[in-house]
């Protein structure tokens, strides 16, 4: 367990880690490309080292410098492990590493923590039989572990309704190059998080493989496209900055984040508007923004965040000191994510003293006075992180399972105490 510092004034620079989003693409992507690739400002941290021995294990070669990551690829030709690849809590790599297995000649199993067991996979799955992929999960319920039976991928078009997680369409984009025949997927209903689809896209068009949107939800893959290997340069984490964007609105200071791509492709850059919105100042430079924050305005507030999921810890955060109600909605699916978010944070904001509640797609937060308490972090990241900097303008905010944010930002804890 640690205890939180309160601080009366914030005045600080910091400096953020790469994304774990584009990490884990870029891994995958040259693991599947066709020579080297030096990939420098990785993220060094739990999920991308779980991911690295599960790539080893399927055929790649891989080894670190320093914060690069040099990565031999199999030009698609993956290896049937020895073994079952066991991915954790990491759901990205489970979702992408499916689609990757299904290029391998026999069956790959891949399995993780009693968590990742209870994340779905079924859509996929079915993409994937659409697509002439044999796969089995336990009864048959589509949640891992799951065995994979690939061999040859077979161009067609797929249809994904209402889906609950973008990353299905982000592991379909990058095997369909090794497809027999073009691939087109379609896209109807419900799906969120599609800025992460944007940025796959944006990812596998760096390692020279195009992909086609025309604009109504359909991406096609023209057959025969291969990854190349390059250099390629990680953006900093907007996810992992935006808990430092939180310290300066909670307390009204200016904290300075380098490392951050104001014009990225990554959703959660949208939570700086969204900052502007409620009284912060916002300053965006080449490679860093600056934020002061000002008073919070008060009243009644809703915020869609279907396109910056991973925002919700942090802005429920913000919203229990903001005076009024704030409704967070469009985020049903945060209750399959590391956690189940919503019940998580509504459980220790009531903790603080804070009311709190769920909604069908999100939670409602009623802003006041936190008091400080023992936050339970239900071995998740952002919980921990969110409260954390709670704890800043809360004094007597203790974490459990403070561990947690190796999964993400393993420097976390060093660069929050940097603030004082």
């Amino acid at each position: 367990m640690i205890e939180v510092k309160q601080l009366k004034h914030l005045n600080a620079t910091v400096r953020i880690p790469g994304s774990k989003s584009y990490t884990q693409r870029a891994m995958v992507i040259a693991a599947l490309a066709e020579g080297e690739s030096r990939l420098t400002e990785v993220l060094l941290a739990e999920d991308t080292a779980l991911l690295a021995r599960a790539l080893e294990a399927m055929g790649a070669q891989i080894r670190s410098e320093g914060n690069e990551m040099i990565v031999r690829g199999t030009g698609g030709k993956v290896a049937r492990p020895g073994r079952e690849i066991h991915l954790g809590n990491n759901g990205t790599a489970m979702r992408l590493l499916t689609a990757v297995a299904s290029l391998a000649k026999g069956p790959v199993v891949l399995t993780g923590d009693p968590r990742l067991r209870e994340r779905p996979l079924k859509p996929l799955l079915d993409a994937l039989a659409v697509l002439g992929v044999q796969s089995s999960t336990e009864g048959e319920r589509g949640y891992p572990p799951v065995t994979i039976r690939g061999g040859r991928l077979r161009g067609a078009e797929v249809m994904l309704r209402d889906i609950e997680s973008s990353q299905y369409v982000s592991a379909l984009l990058i095997a369909a190059p090794f497809a027999a025949g073009e691939v087109t997927i379609v896209l109807t209903g419900r799906v969120p998080s599609l800025p992460y689809i944007a940025l796959t896209v944006e990812t596998m068009e760096a390692f020279g493989v195009d992909v086609t949107l025309d604009g109504t939800g359909r991406y096609v893959v023209k057959s025969g496209q291969r990854y190349r290997g390059r250099a390629y340069r990680i953006e900093g984490d907007v996810s992992s900055a935006s808990y430092f964007f939180l310290a300066a609105a909670l307390l009204k200071g200016r904290v300075r984040v380098e490392n951050i791509n104001p014009r990225t492709a990554q959703g959660d850059i949208g939570f700086l508007a969204l900052l502007e919105g409620l009284g912060c100042r916002v300053l965006r430079e080449e490679n860093a923004v600056e934020i002061a924050g000002g008073e919070l305005p008060g009243g009644e507030m809703t915020f869609d965040l279907g396109a910056m999921p991973d925002m919700v810890p942090t802005l429920a955060v913000l919203a229990a000191l903001r005076p009024g109600r704030s409704l967070i909605r469009n985020v049903a699916h945060l209750r399959i994510k590391e956690s189940d978010r919503l019940a998580a944070m509504v459980n220790e904001l009531k903790k603080t003293g804070i009311d709190a509640e769920e909604l069908a797609d999100g939670i409602a937060v009623t802003g006041g006075k936190p008091r400080g308490a023992t936050i339970a972090t239900y071995s998740d990241h952002r919980i921990a992180m969110s409260f954390a900097v709670l704890g800043l303008a809360a004094p007597g905010m203790r974490i459990e399972g403070e561990e947690c944010v190796g999964k993400s930002f393993p420097g976390f804890w060093k660069t929050l105490e940097a603030l004082s």
